[in-house]
């Protein structure tokens, strides 16, 4: 019989171990070893069948066991001593707390989907986990930083593999009462809620999750309530589930939603509302609309409340491609804000951030990117590459700009290390060198022997060969639960063997396959008999990508090939408990994208922060830290023909890599069996990438060079009654209507031999036209460097150049025309060009490209 309705009954402690229920509660025992000690102490085996979460172990773990332990003082003392060390942890200052000047009070981190710990399945892949390290690493740090997402009662979904290789995929039901969360209630013990206006005198409400994260809070707005209609309830149902629709009213929700339930946070707790707004991705836009919506209620014009919320959001882009970013149609978007939704807010005005209105754009659509740079006053990707990728993407947006002055830069991404890297790891480190911290630990010293490091490393991979057993026995019971798995599944890989991991979503240009172009040589490449290697695979395919689910169909069915089978495994479900054994376990890392599609790509940096080696293709964080010693380099073959031949190239650059140099690196032995060659690249990687990897490095960067220039920009905007902005404002219209008339009419040049050599200096001179503008409005700027093919300038500089002075209190009339002078050292040898420029000026813009405004001599 099944049961018509499940929910969980969570268990009383007795009061001895109430530091039980603390310590549940508070994720910070995702990361925090000791702590997850002390719960699998209380039962092995429930916490093995629980998957690690402490408030399902807490449920399923016997009373006499509870009293049992409630009894023990030796428990009830270590139960207390790491509450202790928990309320330390929250409360005593931290880096953020020591940081010298102004710093933001509070940050809104705003995310469609966050991956904290397997418990809590509310992410889907690359963004959720990147999101969760965020949060992790900004609790770390002391930031002050509130999460805003979503609750998703069946999170992504559930996968599994048939018989034929294809994905299936299920969706549970999740008990958030069986989470790590609880309901954010109001003085008086009702749940507090979130409601928006919707188009047919519709409202949707939302009830507002918490779990706390370490030192930072999470919201998660869930709309599964008797309070909306039946296909209102449906809206957060699923993680990027449903049509065009359903997705915006997710949107909407999270991002207009978001700032709502921030406020009643804040009037329930007295804590002020974030200064700074952080929009991961374009999905929680609309957060900008909320806020500029009350500012309008305070008295303030659209274009006023703009400034003031451009100058306090950051928005992050993470994909590289125009067809991974959500746009909606117009007429959708005109039909919700149609209504009571934002009062004060024109239609026009929305549709006005949002709009393609560049070349190439389509007239039809809404582009959330596209809004999400128009909101933000500073922007960023996810890699150096991909700052490179996302400014010739976005380019359009300030026409006559070279890419690289469009304002958008780079923060790469980084991994939590205390989450991703292995146990058996920070224990070595905090035995032989001093710190459990392994992004700290001198790798290259003699108190930790190549020996020990490479026993831990073969510990690491027998403990993902067990894992992967365990699953494929597990999988195969499900699907064929009156059989006996087949014995063969008892001797799956090899925990001595070379082992090569590949995990993650499974779009096409992700190349799942391509190390299957050639099955015959790859086959002979894994059954070396003398250098053997061996495949660990898994990701997911969202599920309206066929293309994607015939890609892993295809590597499901090559790895049932009875020769190999016991060589390479595709295990179904790939989540944070899967990744957590297949990070570590995996000697070699492999990422094989189309060059330049991978934003980041931070599979390989958990890898590298257990000692594994990448060999990947140069895109994302790869591009900017490979040196040589920390893996290998599959090349691209950029200039090829046509994706086939490019297949061809780059999976041939990949066996030779495999065969000729990762193998017998691998393989070649002292005396004492340690693969010394081998061991050099493990200690550099170690050494090298862990602190640069480390999500902490990331949180820093995100401080000190956008959320701090963030909030300083945000109270200008702000102070005395929000006069900055209303100024700034009235100057962008003025400037915007008098450009049209701006010129450089003439550019002279001076002072150089007939043969310029290094240290000369350039004079220019450019009569500029100003069109009814004030010099003060401008900058005229020689924007010089080394001229390449069709004479483009390549590392172009910038120098301001001067001219008379003229009062800002200067006549009504300002001068038709101005002569700018200056000059250039000629400061390298080789091809030398330059030109001139004029872009708008003012205190309070972080760009000089940030109207899109410019004026180039011809």
């Amino acid at each position: 019989m099944k049961a018509i309705r499940r929910f969980t009954v969570r268990s009383v402690l007795p009061e001895s171990l109430s530091a039980l229920g603390e310590l549940a509660a508070n994720l910070r025992w995702a990361w925090h070893e000791p702590t997850r000690q002390i719960f699998a102490h209380i039962s092995p085996d429930d916490w093995q069948a629980t998957l690690g979460d402490p408030v399902a172990l807490l449920g399923a773990v016997r009373p006499e066991r509870l009293e049992q332990l409630a009894a023990d003082p030796g428990f009830v003392a270590w139960a207390n001593s790491l509450r202790d060390d928990l309320n330390a942890y929250l409360s005593e200052p931290r880096w953020y707390q020591g940081l010298e000047g102004a710093r933001p009070r509070s940050i809104g981190y705003f995310s469609p989907e966050f991956g904290i710990a397997a418990a809590l399945p509310q992410y889907s892949g690359g963004l959720g986990i990147l999101a969760g390290d965020h949060l992790k690493a900004a609790s770390d740090l002391g930031v002050p930083i509130i999460g805003v997402g979503l609750f998703y009662r069946s999170g992504y979904f559930t996968q599994a593999i048939s018989r034929e290789g294809w994905q299936e995929e299920s969706y549970p039901v999740l008990d958030p009462d069986g989470l790590p969360l609880s309901v954010l209630r109001l003085a008086d013990g009702t749940p507090a809620q979130v409601v928006l206006a919707l188009p047919g005198d519709r409202a949707l409400y939302a009830r507002i999750w918490q779990a706390q994260v370490g030192r930072v809070r999470l919201l998660m707005l869930d709309t599964d309530i008797p309070d909306n209609d039946d296909d209102l309830r449906s809206v957060t149902d699923r993680l990027y589930g449903g049509g065009g629709e359903h997705r915006l009213l997710q949107e909407l929700l999270l991002g207009i939603g978001g700032v709502r339930a921030l406020e009643v946070v804040s009037e329930l707790t007295d804590q002020p509302m974030p200064e700074v707004y952080h929009t991961n991705e374009g999905h929680a836009g609309f957060l900008g609309l909320e806020r500029i919506s009350n500012l309008i209620g305070g008295g303030l014009s659209f274009d006023e409340a703009l400034q003031v919320v451009r100058a306090g959001t950051v928005f992050t882009t993470h994909t590289p491609v125009p067809a991974g970013i959500d746009r909606f149609d117009r007429s959708l978007i005109a039909r919700y804000f149609s209504t009571d939704m934002l009062p004060g807010l024109e239609v026009d005005s929305v549709l006005s951030l949002g709009a393609e209105d560049y070349d190439g754009g389509s007239p039809e659509v809404f582009n959330m990117a596209v809004m999400g740079l128009r909101l933000g006053q500073r922007a960023n990707g996810v890699s150096v590459l991909h700052g490179e990728v996302s400014r010739g993407m976005f380019n359009g947006l300030w026409p006559g700009f070279d890419r690289g002055d469009v304002p958008i830069t780079s923060v790469t991404n980084g991994v939590h290390a205390p989450t991703w890297t292995d146990p058996l790891l920070q224990e070595l480190s905090r035995a032989k060198l001093g710190t459990g911290d392994t992004t700290a630990a001198d790798w290259a010293s003699e108190a930790v022997t190549d020996a020990e490091l490479w026993a831990v490393r073969g510990d690491m991979r027998r403990q993902l060969v067990l894992d992967a057993r365990r699953r494929v026995t597990e999988a195969w019971r499900e699907q064929n639960p009156d059989s006996i798995p087949p014995t063969w599944f008892q001797t799956l890989l090899d925990p001595n063997v070379l082992t090569i991991g590949f995990a993650r979503r499974v779009p096409t240009y992700k190349r799942l396959t391509l190390m299957l172009h050639d099955p015959a040589r790859l086959k002979s490449i894994m059954l070396n008999p003398e250098r053997p290697i061996q495949f660990v695979i898994a990701g997911k395919s969202h599920p309206a990508d066929e293309e994607g689910k015939r890609l892993i169909q295809k590597l499901v069915q090559f790895a049932s090939d009875p020769e190999v089978r016991q060589h390479i495994v595709f295990l179904p479900n790939y989540d944070i408990g899967m990744a957590q054994l297949l990070y570590p376990g995996t000697d070699v890392w492999l990422n094989n994208p189309l060059r330049p599609l991978e934003a980041c790509g931070t599979s390989g940096m958990k890898a590298a922060l257990n000692g594994g080696l990448n060999l990947s293709i140069l895109d994302g964080w790869w591009n900017e830290y490979y040196d040589g010693e920390n893996g290998w380099a599959i090349p691209t073959a950029d200039s090829a023909g046509d994706a086939e031949e490019r297949d061809t190239l780059e999976s041939e650059a990949l066996y030779d890599l495999m065969e000729n140099q990762v193998a017998p690196r691998f393989y070649d032995r002292d005396a004492d069996g340690i693969p010394v060659r081998w061991m050099q690249s493990i200690r550099h990687t170690l050494a090298t990438l862990s602190p640069e990897l480390s999500a902490e490095r990331m949180v820093r960067e995100y401080v000190q060079r956008l959320y701090i220039p963030a909030a300083s920009a945000e109270r200008v905007m702000t102070a005395d009654d929000h006069e900055a902005a209303r100024e700034l404002a009235a100057w962008k219209e003025r400037v915007r209507s008098l450009w049209g008339g701006v010129a450089v009419v003439h550019v002279e040049s001076g002072g150089l031999d007939d043969t310029p050599q290094v240290g000369d200096v350039l004079h220019v001179r450019a009569h500029i036209q100003l069109g009814g503008l004030s010099p003060h409005d401008v900058a005229v700027e020689v924007l010089y460097g080394h001229a390449v093919h069709g004479d483009d300038i390549a590392d172009a500089a910038a120098v301001e150049l001067s001219t008379p002075h003229v009062p800002e209190t200067a006549a009504a009339e300002p001068p038709a025309e101005l002569v700018y002078s200056g000059t250039v050292e000629l400061a390298r040898a080789g091809s030398f060009g330059y030109t001139v420029r004029v872009v708008p000026k003012h205190a309070n813009l972080a760009s000089p490209a940030e109207l899109g405004l410019i004026a180039v001599a011809r």
